[in-house]
């Protein structure tokens, strides 16, 4: 360090010294004993960061200054205004320095005015060395308001957010700048996903795949081409409300997916549901497969089939050689199942899929209402019944059974809607109902997994009431409720403000950011 940068240093940081020492003085105070610990916070709180505000402000010229004297220098070794230079990426060697220039940055201790030199050549634009050195974005919120917007957008309302980043920080951003930094934050996740490298796991153990989809609240704008024209064809009979059969046509289908390794636990069919009567003796049920290093995923403006792919993708980087058992968990959506199909005969792995359990239970629970009273105790065990009878792969015999009861009891055509439909329910995914196989095998088969992502990923966030989303801010904040739940956030900033001083920096110049000659 050169003899004058200290009395430049002590200038520079002479304002955040002042703060610091009023504030003592202020805590010192005889009138300060008579403030309550609330009140002393307060006080604390705001000055701390106006000192913190002050202390990164001196820390900012004291840069500019060394940096316009080190380039000084540079232009005086190299014998004065036509040697030193700034070489572009349009290979412009721009000659002429400027210092003085001045831009606003918001941070999370206030805003600050970054000064810098400029090296600059007729017809071409300027290029800020310090600007690469700092690493600043090319708008006005730095990283760590950008990270800090994220956080709280993804958790809550963009009101709630921006309120929740004022209280901390001032009055640094407004609610559509904070959309924006959303939005532009998540715009490497796909990238950050293909780098990476999952954790192998034996052959032994289950590879699990589900998908499921979920409806968004959209504004008009961000409705597929579909539903918008449906929307403009049936217009409300009632200015206030829906009328009966009527579908508002707001809803853009989210479809996400989950990939996650478990290792087998074989059960029996009672272990699953009680018997009859309840269960006897104190043999406790044997759980099922336990879910381990989840990954999630969504979209809410691609196509099922892209995020099914990407699931697959997952799902291939885990198991390359397709040694292990893959087993899928529907719903029982035709369109899933049909993609899901063929993505997997694309890439030529054997699936196993089995439709999630609690759907089927739902149908049973419906059919039971049309042979019982509402509110009888004895639906259950009679639900119970047919359902064991469908755990041990009996599922003909189930279907048989129901439609022969519902005849039994004389039912007609307008009583018996429920078992006609757990009927067809039953015979016509019975391929995908030998829950006997899956449950010796130790296979997983109920969609707990995506359910309760759909949960925490759309209804948590995208479903607070009153929200209406715009296709890019829907899109953002699911993708990064993804990244944070998969636990990858921090990962994925380092590769993100990664991917944006590349953008943004170093492919404005064409070598490295030293001064040349």
């Amino acid at each position: 360090m050169e003899p004058y940068d200290t009395a430049v240093m002590a200038d520079c940081f002479a304002s955040a010294k002042d703060t610091f020492n009023c504030l003592i003085r202020q805590l010192a105070d005889p009138a300060a004993a008579a403030l309550s610990h609330d009140l002393l916070e307060d006080l604390v709180a705001e000055q701390g960061r106006e000192l913190l505000r002050r202390l990164l402000q001196a820390h900012l010229d004291l840069r500019a200054m060394r940096e316009r004297r080190a380039a000084l220098r540079a232009r005086r070794g190299a014998g004065g205004a036509g040697g030193a230079g700034m070489i572009g990426v349009d290979e412009v060697v721009r000659r002429r320095l400027e210092s003085g220039h001045h831009r606003q940055l918001a941070t999370i201790v206030g805003t600050v005015t970054v000064t810098r030199c400029a090296w600059r050549a007729p017809g071409a634009a300027n290029l800020y060395p310090a600007d690469a050195a700092l690493s600043l974005p090319a708008g006005r919120h730095s990283a760590g308001l950008a990270r800090l917007a994220v956080r709280e957008a993804v958790r809550g309302s963009f009101d709630a957010a921006k309120a929740a980043i004022t209280s901390r920080c001032g009055p640094v951003i407004g609610k559509r700048q904070l959309e924006e930094a959303v939005v532009a934050a998540a715009a490497d996740i796909d990238a950050f996903y293909a780098q990476q490298i999952p954790l192998p796991c034996t052959a032994e153990e289950l590879l699990v795949i589900s998908v499921d989809g979920k409806g968004v609240v959209m504004r008009p704008e961000g409705l597929r081409p579909a539903t918008r024209q449906a929307a403009e064809r049936h217009r409300a009979t009632f200015r206030t409300r829906l009328a009966s059969g009527e579908k508002p046509c707001r809803k853009r289908m989210a479809m996400l997916g989950v990939v996650y390794d478990a290792v087998p636990a074989p059960r029996r069919g009672h272990d699953v549901i009680a018997v009859p009567g309840g269960r006897s003796g104190d043999r406790p049920a044997r759980s099922g497969p336990a879910a381990r290093s989840k990954w999630l995923c969504g979209s809410v403006s691609a196509d099922p089939g892209e995020v099914i792919a990407k699931v697959f993708d997952q799902a291939e980087a885990r198991d390359p050689r397709h040694a292990r058992t893959w087993v899928v968990l529907i719903d029982g959506a035709r369109h899933q199942l049909g993609l899901i199909r063929a993505e997997a005969a694309r890439r030529g792995v054997a699936i196993h899929i089995v439709i999630d359990v609690i759907h089927v239970l739902e149908y049973l629970w419906k059919a039971a209402w049309c042979l019982h009273a509402g509110g009888d105790p004895v639906a259950e065990d009679w639900v119970a019944a047919h359902a064991l009878s469908v755990l041990a792969g009996r599922v003909e015999d189930a279907a048989a059974a129901l439609d022969a009861q519902a005849t039994a009891a004389g039912l007609g055509p307008g009583r018996r809607g429920g078992v006609d439909a757990a009927v067809r329910y039953l015979r016509g995914n019975a391929a995908f109902l030998r829950y006997d196989e899956a449950l010796v095998a130790g296979w997983p088969i109920a969609t707990g997994v995506i359910e309760g992502a759909c949960r925490h990923l759309v209804n948590d966030r995208l479903d607070i009431t009153g929200a209406r989303w715009g296709l890019a801010g829907a899109e953002a904040v699911l993708t990064l409720r993804a990244v944070i739940a998969n636990g990858d956030f921090d990962a994925y900033w380092r590769f993100h403000r990664a991917q944006e001083h590349r953008r943004v920096h170093q492919t404005r110049y064409q070598a490295a950011l030293d001064l040349t000659a």
